[in-house]
């Protein structure tokens, strides 16, 4: 509560003539719902780059336009000098909008609880939000972070942008024939059904909703993994964003000018960039965007509000409003026409339409059967849920989140563990495809209604080891030794299935007493601990990706004799592998350490 007075505090502070001339020019150029760039745009190139690594999707935004403004090459941030000249902050730069800035630094703060090893800095996500809107149109929104008028891109038909068919029937973008991308974050509808996350705690992912932005931003440029201290993955995760090489370089302008330090400004006075790769305008100042469709304001309601929101932008500070008219009261002398008889209108108030979500009653299972995968495979079933009236019928345009629950690294496609879907026209969600991870044993999905308290759906789903139905040694050497000697040679085995490499497969590995009897030999050849005890059972062995072992070094006792090794895999595939102790001139020719 008390960020958002201070919040109000900043936005209401007076301001220079300068921000209100930047005000009423960014109004000027950016009527509400006006799309951000023309719908036949290219880049100069006229083709895209190849990311360095491929995502399996389209990029957060389809590689729609993006402003190309650079940062000014002073310091927003100076130290101290000896010249008494006034630092001049550049055009394009302008500060960032307090509710923008507010909304990088929380999903900075929630994803380093989260997902602590990818190092998501909030200048990324500033970078990003500066390059794709101009900070959602210098900072045009409102007290929960919603954009005043939806920011929707050029459609994706293909015409010098990626194509893709409309995904959502026009929920965000307005458009039911293509895609387009949506909101301050500039998210494509498909991406953004399980991208979306709530940031502001209010149970809705809304695209155009700052905080909801960044923070889906946040996860989606931390997924596969992705270390961004790193400058190998940062690289490949802001091209999984947007897939040119120029974008990459402007975002990482943006990135290490805001990395020197930044200053916060009140919400609607930020000033938008210039030039974008669609226009290549080069004119100063604001530039005004394409005519690309235009959306209705569709997003859901929030408390407080009727419908989503004006999409009259606020009136510029320091412009005055129209005066109430001062017309002289009448002479005129009352009129002595008894009143009206006429009874009052008895017709009903406009009663409000109850949204899809309104009438959601219950969850159903949507015909998902057994959920089985072996350990590091995809699911080969996805997860449905059918939401229906409390009379049974199928509720399309619902938002279901699916959401995998508890200690467990199985996770949908991306490496996502919370995934949110549209129902289809038969008020069927089908969730991302589900990947198990390493950790064996149930895991729990489960799926709820975004917006409406109902009960939950859950769904089990078991992950399997992996398992090899055949091992085999990879070599032939003979593996003898002489008493109190060592092994010249290692074991090596190699683990299959169907044919296949095995790889990380559970092994173990013992010195038996007979091949009819499993029990653990207690003289003969053996293994060293970290310790340099002696040890004959060795578990927790593991094939490695192309499904080979190494064990490692057999010593031998002063007992002789022949000796038997059982290597054992998930899965019941074992090997006995024959070892000899004996003396010099009984043992194999070829020389061991220890003779």
């Amino acid at each position: 509560m008390a960020a958002h007075f201070g919040r109000r505090l900043r936005k209401g502070a007076a301001t220079t003539a300068v921000a209100a001339a930047a005000v009423a020019a960014l109004s000027a150029s950016q009527a509400p719902g006006v799309a951000i760039g023309g719908q036949d745009g290219r880049t100069s190139s006229g083709t895209a780059t190849e990311p360095e690594e491929s995502t399996g999707d389209p990029g957060a935004t389809g590689n729609s336009p993006y402003y190309t403004d650079l940062p000014p090459l002073n310091s927003p941030n100076p130290s101290p000098s000896a010249s008494s000249e006034p630092v001049v902050q550049g055009a394009a730069e302008a500060g960032i909008p307090a509710t923008v800035l507010d909304a990088y630094k929380k999903a900075e703060a929630a994803l380093r609880s989260s997902k602590p090893g990818c190092h998501l800095p909030w200048q990324l996500l500033a970078a990003i939000g500066k390059v794709e809107s101009g900070q959602a149109r210098g900072g045009r929104v409102d007290a929960d972070g919603t954009t005043t008028s939806p920011i929707i891109g050029p459609q994706l038909d293909g015409n010098g942008f990626a194509l893709i068919k409309d995904t959502d029937d026009g929920r965000y973008d307005g458009n039911s024939a293509y895609d387009n991308a949506v909101g301050p974050m500039q998210f494509i509808p498909s991406t953004w059904a399980w991208a979306g996350r709530d940031g502001n705690d209010d149970g809705l992912d809304d695209p155009n909703n700052i905080y909801d932005a960044a923070l889906a931003a946040g996860h989606y440029l931390c997924r596969f993994g992705w270390d961004l201290s790193d400058r190998a993955d940062l690289r490949r995760a802001i091209l999984s964003y947007n897939n040119s090489t120029e974008y990459l370089n402007t975002v990482l302008s943006w990135l290490e000018y805001y990395r020197k330090g930044t200053h916060e400004i009140p919400d609607g006075t930020g000033t938008l960039p210039g030039n974008r790769s669609d226009t290549r305008s080069t004119s100063p100042g604001p530039s005004t965007p394409g005519t690309g469709p235009s959306a209705p304001d569709t997003r859901p309601s929030k408390p407080g509000k009727q419908g989503g929101g004006s999409t009259e932008p606020p009136a510029s500070p320091g412009t005055p409003s129209t005066p109430p008219a001062t017309t002289p009261p009448s002479t005129t002398p009352p009129s002595t026409t008894p009143p009206s008889t006429t009874p009052p209108s008895t017709t009903p108030p406009p009663t409000t339409r109850p949204t899809p979500t309104d009438t959601v009653d219950h969850l159903e299972n949507a015909g998902t059967g057994r959920l089985t995968a072996t350990a590091g495979e995809a699911f080969t079933e996805r997860i449905r849920a059918r939401a229906e009236t409390d009379a049974g019928k199928a509720v399309a345009k619902v938002r279901i989140r699916f959401t995998v629950l508890g200690d467990t690294d199985t996770a949908f496609t991306g490496g996502e563990s919370v995934a949110t879907v549209l129902t289809d026209g038969s008020g069927v969600a089908v969730a991302p495809a589900l990947r198990a991870g390493e950790k064996t044993g149930d895991v729990t999905v489960r799926a709820t209604v975004v917006g409406r308290v109902v009960p939950g759906l859950e769904y089990r789903a078991t992950v399997t080891e992996r398992v090899a139905d055949t091992v085999v040694r990879t070599d032939d050497e003979a593996l003898a030794c002489t008493p109190g000697g060592e092994f010249a040679h290692r074991v090596e085995v190699l683990a299959t299935r169907d044919g296949e490499a095995a790889g990380k497969v559970a092994a173990t590995a013992t010195l038996i007493t007979a091949a009819d009897d499993a029990a653990v030999n207690d003289e003969g050849p053996y293994f060293k601990d970290a310790d340099d005890k002696a040890v004959r059972t060795l578990s927790g062995l593991r094939t490695d990706a192309d499904g080979r072992l190494k064990l490692p070094r057999l010593y031998a006792d002063d007992t002789t004799g022949t000796f038997l090794l059982r290597i054992t895999t998930a899965g019941g595939a074992t090997l006995t592998v024959e070892l000899t102790v004996a003396e010099a001139d009984t043992a194999s020719s070829e020389p061991t350490p220890g003779a």
